[in-house]
């Protein structure tokens, strides 16, 4: 089998195949896989498949398939798991390939992606989200804001959001996901990537950067913003859910990663799915 580092010059063998999966986990997709290529130490093996070779946030090691398992042969998944320590991110669909005698099935809390129906998003409506609802309200009275898609001649401006984002954070670059958002801006449109820009008192105050997933689902790989504008995470939310075409009626926010403050972040508003991934390992 073929292997080599992950690079931009994959995209045309992968971009097709993980289109044609249609699954609403947000790893299924090019620039996700190539914007975290180093945090993942992402390989490309290629046979009669073409296969993701990773690395967990957590340490393990495993194939990530680029076609529903259910077609591949079940010896050709054995041989697979004899390489690494298990297959994933798998969605719990595809978990009828695998026979519970030969293989283990588990899931880990940090790798679930978080979903929310764009209508929710758009509105904010129930008591569980009445504080989402104060603190837009509050941003929208207390500041002239504006909303514009997020177009080569504001890339400028996102990358000063961006680094606001990281020095207001007081966190290492290093552990945060400042380089691979920096890097989808400076590929914004190679990796055919969408998002919106937010201004306060004509001040850029935050961004999102996207993609179809789907076509029921839209990912949102990056969200940032200036805190000292305080609401304007739930306003970018807000208007970037009222503006999606109709067509898209979830809104995936990625996983936790384990992370306490993504957790509380998240969870605050109200998942509607925790899209749980599947690990599948070979019995001992």
């Amino acid at each position: 089998m073929r292997s080599e580092k992950l690079g931009i010059e994959h995209k045309g063998i992968l971009v097709p195949r993980l289109k044609a999966v249609q699954t609403s986990l947000s790893e299924y997709t090019f620039p996700n896989l190539f914007l975290f290529r180093a945090n993942h130490d992402y390989e490309v093996m290629q046979d009669e498949e073409v296969l993701i070779k990773g690395r967990t946030y957590d340490g393990h090691t495993y194939i990530m398939p680029t076609s529903d398992v259910r077609l591949l042969d079940t010896a050709y998944l054995k041989d697979l798991l004899r390489e690494v320590e298990f297959l994933f991110p798998l969605p719990e669909e595809w978990l009828t390939a695998f026979n519970a005698e030969e293989f283990e099935v588990v899931f880990a809390e940090g790798d679930a992606d978080y979903v929310y129906t764009v209508e929710k998003m758009s509105t904010y409506k129930g008591r569980n989200l009445h504080k989402k609802r104060n603190l837009l309200k509050q941003f929208l009275e207390l500041h002239a804001h504006d909303a514009r898609p997020l177009t080569n001649d504001r890339l400028d401006e996102a990358r000063f959001v961006l680094k606001d984002w990281l020095m207001t954070s007081e966190m290492n670059a290093d552990d945060t996901d400042y380089g691979p958002c920096l890097e989808a801006l400076d590929r914004y449109e190679e990796l055919v990537l969408c998002g919106g820009i937010y201004y306060a008192n004509d001040e850029p105050a935050g961004f999102v950067l996207g993609e179809e997933l789907n076509p029921e689902t839209f990912v949102l790989h990056f969200a940032k913003a200036r805190t000292k504008f305080k609401g304007i995470y739930q306003y970018l939310f807000n208007n970037f859910a009222k503006i999606l075409p109709p067509t898209y009626k979830y809104l995936n926010l990625e996983q936790d990663l384990d992370k306490e403050n993504l957790r509380v972040f998240k969870s605050s508003y109200v998942p509607d799915v925790l899209l749980k991934k599947a690990r599948v390992s070979l019995r001992k």
